[in-house]
């Protein structure tokens, strides 16, 4: 179970809670609706593959990926948004629910710095229907992300 990944990963931080709704927070659009916050403090895990590599970049939800600027920030010729089938097989959640934390494999994480504007953003939890109140500070030093500009 997805969700019981990102439960174990967060047992070693008693302080951080998933919280669980009864509707779908499938896009940073529902999610900002649901928790009555601004689209921006959605922190949306988006996965990418970089000349076939998986990565991963986290950032407000009512940002853009620049994928040349990311490509050139990672030193990759091509960039690519994964396929749904390749998001799963790398994380092990589906699109919509896609956690930056409980990940399957060890897959490049970078957190955009748009998401330090806020002092609070919501993550995934690992479904459409769940999310993770944390500080950008603290998501960067739980997942060992590098903040880089790509939006």
């Amino acid at each position: 179970m997805p969700i019981k990944r990102v439960e174990n990963f967060l047992n070693q931080y008693p302080d951080l809670k998933v919280i669980l709704f009864d509707s779908s927070t499938h896009t940073s659009q529902m999610a900002a609706e649901t928790l009555g916050v601004e689209v921006g403090q959605i922190a949306k895990t988006l996965v990418f593959t970089a000349d076939g590599q998986g990565v991963i970049i986290v950032t407000c939800g009512d940002k853009k990926v620049d994928t040349k600027r990311l490509s050139k920030i990672l030193g990759v010729r091509k960039v690519r948004f994964a396929d749904a089938e390749t998001v799963r097989e790398l994380t092990g959640f589906l699109p919509g629910g896609v956690s930056p934390i409980g990940l399957l494999s060890d897959i490049p994480l970078y957190l955009d710095k748009s998401l330090f504007c806020y002092d609070l953003v919501y993550a995934a939890a690992g479904t459409a229907n769940s999310s993770l109140p944390i500080s950008p500070q603290r998501l960067a030093l739980i997942t060992h992300g590098n903040v880089i500009d790509v939006c």
